[in-house]
């Protein structure tokens, strides 16, 4: 394009976060200035007839280096005659000159723009934490010869996004499609962690669940094993590969449970995976609150509203 050249665009909104995009990303927004974002909130609605089920963005960008001080952010729909609102919003606030990922950012609406706010104001990231976040070791059709659906002594149990139950995991499950166990022998135990209490979340959720990021405890005190697997459908959090303490898992848990993580997280994430560099993209509370809220709850799988009344006043 010539310098002040202007493009319009129909996309999948998957480009505005993860790592297979990330160098269009950079690439894109060195090069453009996006003046202006549409959000069809139906996945289905705008291209009915085309089976398009992606939840698609309208994105208006000119070329040149200059960036805009806000960008205007509608939403609608995407059905015929659809109300259609929209915001003005900070171009910081889409695009934030400090992230390495350089993730587009849609914010509209006060529930958005307070879920950003307030997580910007937390204190740490994963690596001031001392954890980290992976995804799963085992790709069960790669590994399908050493899967079982009844455990023995020579397994170790295979965790699903199936097993979670609430905030815990519940292990074995019976009548699952899901197996529940990897036979453990030196050919699968790279693929095996060390027994521990993990932190896991669902890396896709169905696009009817009312949140995105989905937590889990591994508590291993209910799991008799020394190791164990976790399917590549989920993602881990861990200490250099090992667990973390309980109250530190039960705060962490809950926080990435509630209503305002999930609204953030929405703003940046358009489709249902949730890829390990997201969760890696998040500022979190400190250990000592997390470990603290940790101590004043039995279960992080609480009803919502009472999960977000408390997370709110502990962590925010």
């Amino acid at each position: 394009m010539v310098k002040g050249g202007e493009l319009v665009a129909i996309t999948p909104r998957s480009f505005c976060n993860g790592p297979y995009f990330r160098l269009f990303r950079s690439d894109f927004l060195d090069a453009m200035s996006i003046q202006r974002l549409h959000v069809f909130e139906s996945r289905s609605a705008a291209f009915i007839e085309d089976e398009v089920l992606q939840e698609n963005v309208i994105v208006h960008a000119v070329k040149n280096g200059q960036k805009p001080k806000r960008v205007v952010i509608s939403t609608s729909s995407g059905a015929p005659g659809g109300a259609i609102s929209e915001s003005e919003v900070a171009y910081t606030d889409v695009v934030s000159p400090d992230d390495p990922e350089r993730f587009v950012h849609l914010t509209f609406g006060n529930g958005h723009t307070d879920a950003k706010a307030a997580m910007q104001r937390l204190p740490s990231s994963l690596a001031d934490l001392g954890l980290s976040v992976s995804t799963g070791r085992i790709v069960d059709f790669r590994a399908a010869s050493y899967l079982r659906r009844i455990p023995g002594e020579d397994t170790a149990p295979l965790i699903y996004p199936c097993h979670f139950n609430g905030g815990f995991v519940r292990w074995p499950k019976e009548n699952c499609k899901k197996h529940n166990a990897i036979v453990c022998n030196e050919k699968t135990r790279e693929l095996l962690v060390p027994a521990g209490i993990y932190v896991l979340v669902k890396r896709f959720t169905a696009k009817e669940e009312r949140r995105r990021l989905m937590a889990s405890i591994y508590d291993p005190k209910h799991i008799h094993s020394l190791l164990v697997g976790f399917e590549n459908h989920l993602n881990y959090f861990h200490i250099e590969g090992h667990g973390m303490s309980m109250n530190l898992a039960k705060g962490l848990t809950a926080f990435l449970n509630s209503t305002i993580v999930d609204l953030y997280f929405r703003q940046f994430s358009g489709h249902t995976q949730v890829n390990a560099t997201d969760l890696r993209s998040l500022s979190y509370p400190s250990t000592i609150v997390l470990e603290r809220f940790g101590e004043t709850i039995d279960d992080p799988g609480m009803p919502q509203e009472t999960l977000d009344d408390l997370v709110e006043k502990e962590m925010f």
